[in-house]
């Protein structure tokens, strides 16, 4: 360490350069590459006003004692101020502890647990539905209808829908057990995905899905992106011209949805599954359906080959999988799809 470097410590940087008369800025690159240099030789030079090891040691020990061990560093060091002692600052005794690994939040918090992503698969109509609840508007503000719809994200396919006065765990139970007698579901044959509201995961559904040995899964908070047949449906339903502002009885609410599922199920014709409906495919009709249309194209291209670019059409395949959040796919060399 040099005059400079050493005046300065006692008295700062700009008293220091002005007593000896050397330029701040030459001081300061001298500083600067001396870092560099401390920095290419592994490591940073210890500041000459830290602690030693020893003084370190002394003051841990001093906040490890019976007498301070729960105490945190501000209230030891006035009450060390208090009695006449002096070892460092309070920042230096959070920086200690922090080295120790001994610096965290004292009191009880509210901890969000890590909730693992769905990954689904269906292959065939059955495997897994997805289920949820929607209000439907009453007649006046703050009064609803609760509309429960399950589906089949393979076919899209509405197994079952109901409208409620209110939403329940019992009611919810009822419709999931008829639904399942309906559609002749075995055990260990499905999968029943849905959100984290009340009814879903309520205690009689659980005991239901357990006895009937159906797998249930849920989506993660927050993440509509992890129901997203049961949302696209509904999200049909309420785009529908005809869909009313508001619902005068729950009458009028079951009436149109007595209209709305025949036509969804039967006449809607489903971009995720190859522009069939969702009863085609659910019921095993769609091979048949694809390929008269393809012999419908293959007429089409014999008459007027020229419009199709030398390619004889075909029909769009029917999707063989569908899923709830896919993986991603790990390539040869480690990076993600």
């Amino acid at each position: 360490m040099d005059a400079t470097e050493a005046l300065a410590l006692e008295i700062g940087t700009r008293r220091a350069c002005e007593a000896l008369v050397v330029p701040r800025a030459s001081l300061y690159r001298r500083r600067a590459g001396s870092k560099m240099k401390a920095a290419e030789c592994g490591g940073k030079s210890p500041s000459p006003r830290a602690l030693q090891p020893e003084e370190k040691q002394t003051v841990l020990d001093i906040l490890h004692s019976e007498r301070f061990v729960d105490k945190a560093p501000h209230e030891v060091y006035a009450t060390l101020l208090n009695e006449g002692k002096y070892h460092c600052s309070i920042r230096t005794m959070y920086r200690i502890l922090e080295d120790q690994k001994e610096v965290k939040e004292r009191r009880n918090q509210l901890r969000h647990p890590v909730y693992e992503k769905p990954e689904l698969l269906a292959t065939g109509p059955n495997q897994v539905w997805s289920w949820d609840i929607t209000k439907l508007l009453g007649p006046s503000k703050w009064t609803y209808f609760y509309l429960y719809v399950i589906i089949d994200i393979s076919s899209r396919y509405v197994a079952g829908w109901m409208v409620a006065t209110h939403e329940s765990a019992q009611l919810a139970k009822r419709f999931i057990q008829e639904t399942c007698s309906k559609q002749g579901i075995v055990p260990g044959q499905l999968t029943i995905h849905a959100d984290r509201g009340s009814s879903m995961k309520s205690k009689p559904v659980a005991f239901l899905l357990a006895n009937l040995e159906i797998t249930k899964t849920h989506s993660r908070p927050y993440t509509s992106d992890d129901n997203p047949y049961s949302e696209s449906q509904f999200k049909t339903l309420k785009y529908r011209p005809d869909f009313p502002e508001r619902f005068g009885a729950i009458q009028d609410a079951r009436s149109f949805c007595q209209d709305f599922f025949p036509w969804y199920n039967q006449e809607h014709r489903h971009t995720g599954i190859s522009l069939l409906t969702p009863e085609m495919v659910h019921f095993g009709n769609a091979p048949e359906v694809l390929q008269a249309r393809e012999r419908v194209l293959i007429r089409a291209y014999q008459d007027h080959p020229e419009r199709f670019v030398n390619k004889v059409p075909t029909p769009k395949p029917l999707p063989t999988a569908a899923w709830i959040n896919p993986p991603k796919l790990v390539t040869t060399d480690g990076e993600l799809q």
